[in-house]
This record gives structure tokens, sequence and C-alpha cells, in this order.
């Protein structure tokens, strides 16, 4: 009997231990395991929180430094690294989202100087307001702690496991990463669906529900 209990708000270590927890469509499902397998996932979630909020201090430090003067590229590279701070947090445990909107008011703190100098240029304000729209949506998207999960620099889903997550975690996060594929990818991953349930077709209701339905957003 496991006494340890699920994470209430798990990163993503915890996350694809439950993903795998007993389910018979991935490869390498995790089975009789115990409270120190759980217990394991959750210190890697911890260590990643840990190393995350050392690193976004700094970043905010020097968001915090920056002199009226700085250098376009300085300012440049320290909005990129407060973009991937962001999407890091969207794959941490427990409740990010203080952080998340403080990494979005810098962000458009940086925006804000950045559209001050593209004044009176209509191609760079084009392009800057094209690239706040798509920010936007990434951000938006990231809220899907599939979509964070996948888009992860070093993910945790392997290219063999990826039909049975989309074929078995929840639906709106499934739909929402959905969209991350092109149609060639769209097709290889359903033919790739269509042959695991083949070779197992029992007791996969719900799997050749979620089937139907992704093979009806190509």
């Amino acid at each position: 009997m496991v006494a340890i209990p699920f994470s209430e708000r798990p990163g993503r270590h915890e996350r694809h231990f439950r993903r795998k927890l007993d389910n018979p469509l991935f490869p390498r499902p995790v089975q009789e395991w115990g409270e120190d397998d759980l217990l394991e996932v959750q210190r890697l979630d911890h260590e990643e929180l840990m190393a995350f909020l050392q690193s976004l201090r700094r970043v905010v430090r020097q968001a915090v430094e920056l002199k009226p003067t700085e250098e376009s590229q300085v300012i440049l590279d320290l909005k990129a690294e407060l973009e991937k701070h962001y999407e890091q947090a969207c794959c941490l445990a427990d409740q990010q989202e203080g952080n998340k909107q403080a990494i979005r008011q810098l962000v458009e703190v940086i925006m804000n100087t950045i559209r001050r100098n593209a004044a009176g240029d209509p191609l760079a304000e084009q392009e800057l307001a094209e690239e706040e729209l798509a920010r936007s949506t990434h951000f938006e998207l990231l809220e899907h702690a599939l979509v964070a999960d996948l888009l992860h620099p070093d993910s945790l889903i392997e290219a063999d496991e990826l039909a049975a997550v989309l074929l078995t975690d929840d639906e709106d996060q499934v739909l929402a990463a959905w969209g991350l594929f092109d149609q060639d990818q769209r097709q290889l991953l359903l033919t790739q669906m269509e042959d695991m349930l083949a070779a197992d077709p029992g007791g996969h209701e719900a799997a050749g529900q979620r089937l139907a339905r992704l093979r009806d957003t190509q």
C-alpha cells in the first residue's frame, strides 16, 4: 500500500510517471511501483523547481538593473531569457501563477522599451504586433501541461510513447497538443495509434473513441 500521496500540482516528472501507471498502451508502463518510485519523481520535480527559482531570481535582477541606455541586443537577449523561463514555469510543480505573472510583466516592460525605439517605423511596429500575438498564443498554449511537457527541451515523452500519450491523456490536453503537429506528423501518429489498437484490440474503448476524435480533426 502506497502511503505517499500524489501531488496536487505535480511537475513534469510526476505527470509522466502517472501517465505510465499501469497503462498497457505504453511501451514501458510503470507496474508494481512503490513509495520510492513516487518519491523519486517528486524529488526530481523539487530539484527542478529549486534550480528554476534560483535562475529566475538572476534574470529578474538583470531586468531590474537594465540601464535606460542599454544596448538593444542585451534587451533582446533578456527578453528571450524571460520567455524561456515562462516555458519552464509551465512544466513545474506547485503553483507558478505568481512567477508567470511576474515574467509576463517584465516582458511587457521590455516590450514597451522596444516599442518606443520602433515608434515611427511602420514595418517595425507591424513586426512587433505580430510577435506579441504569437507570444500571447504561445503562452496560452503552454497553460496545457501536455503542451509544455512536449515542448520542453528535455521532454520526458519519448518518441515511441507519443501515440500512447495522445490516446490516454486528458482530452483537452491532447486536443491542444494536437495543434503542435503538421499534417504529415498527424498522419504518422494516427497510423501508429491505429496499429497500436489493432495489436491489442481488447479493453481500449476510450482509446478507440479518442482515435476517432483525432481523426475527425484532420
